[in-house]
């Protein structure tokens, strides 16, 4: 006898989930969207299961803003093992070559120097880009390999810390579509005794940060009422604090919320803007042209009451 299907419910805002070691990114949004019965969910950017740390899903509404987090920077602190080449640059490939480990500091001071900035980086054969319609590491299973074109990514920021052994530790801040993992190994090629990441925490998306106080746990979020779940989760235009924001009188909202373009004056401000009704109501997203003609770009759905309070503006 089937179970009866479970009615899920309008759940819109950002959950700052920090992922266990173990499973998916998918896995994770999957049992979040579990513990919040909601209708619709997803996440900002995949973390690999041997990576923990942020992983800000997005519920309803918010989905239509996640792409801005997508193409955010972000932060990792990053363990790196020298001496070691695996097959898939991470503790969980197989090793390949093994070689005594660099462990002058000034020797990798002076490697880091030429990781910062712009570099590129051939992807690895164990990741989630495809070929044909088909998974990389599908045909790395399989022992095939692939030829991949090498990507410019940007590292803006790079320190190394907590020397110990072969053993180190990287804070690394870069652009989107940077693997880490790749950069651990070309860091201990260009030492001469080859490297691999033994672990992996995302600490920031964008301007999301792991230790945000509302930051959660799978498990922990499992443990609370429903009202404290409830006030865990972030209104949704947490997810574009950093664009500049535009407010609109009920009769303005209401056009943009219809689809509406308007002839707004407002200094300085040209491209994406957050757009606020009456009692700093979020609207969606708005694009501002030289002049002020602003046009909408993602609005929210449903209607809207200026009249009501609204429940954990961000400012």
């Amino acid at each position: 006898m089937s179970k009866p299907r479970r009615n899920h419910r309008s759940v819109d805002g950002v959950l700052l989930l920090n992922k266990p070691l173990g499973i998916s990114s998918q896995q994770a949004v999957s049992r979040a969207r579990h513990l919040f019965n909601a209708a619709k969910a997803g996440h900002t950017g995949t973390l690999d299961p041997a990576a923990d740390g942020l992983l800000p899903v997005c519920f309803g509404e918010a989905t239509k803003f996640s792409h801005f987090l997508l193409d955010a920077d972000k932060s990792y602190v990053a363990t790196v093992r020298l001496g070691i080449t695996t097959t898939t640059g991470d503790a969980e490939g197989e090793i390949i070559a093994s070689k005594p480990p660099v462990s002058d500091p000034a020797k990798i001071a002076q490697v880091l120097e030429n990781f910062r900035g712009d570099i590129v980086q051939v992807p690895p054969m164990h990741s989630a880009l495809k070929h044909q319609g088909v998974p990389l590491y599908e045909y790395a299973r399989k022992g095939v390999v692939i030829e991949r074109e090498p990507r410019s990514v940007r590292i803006h920021e790079l320190q190394v810390y907590d020397l110990i052994d072969n053993f180190f530790k990287l804070q690394v801040r870069c652009s989107k579509g940077t693997y880490i993992r790749v950069l651990a190994q070309d860091i201990g090629e260009a030492l001469g005794c080859g490297a691999s990441l033994s672990a992996l925490t995302r600490t920031h998306t964008g301007a999301l940060a792991l230790t945000h106080p509302l930051a959660s746990t799978l498990s922990a979020l499992q443990d609370m009422p429903e009202p404290e779940r409830e006030s865990r989760l972030l209104p949704m235009d947490a997810l574009l604090n950093g664009l500049p924001e535009l407010e609109v009188e009920a009769s303005e909202a209401e056009r943009l919320l219809l689809g509406q373009k308007l002839g707004l004056h407002q200094a300085n401000i040209v491209g994406y803007a957050r757009i606020y009704g009456p009692n700093r109501r979020f609207l969606g997203l708005v694009e501002v042209s030289v002049g002020g003609r602003t046009v909408p770009y993602r609005m929210l759905a449903q209607k809207q009451d200026f009249t009501a309070p609204v429940r954990g503006v961000t400012q």
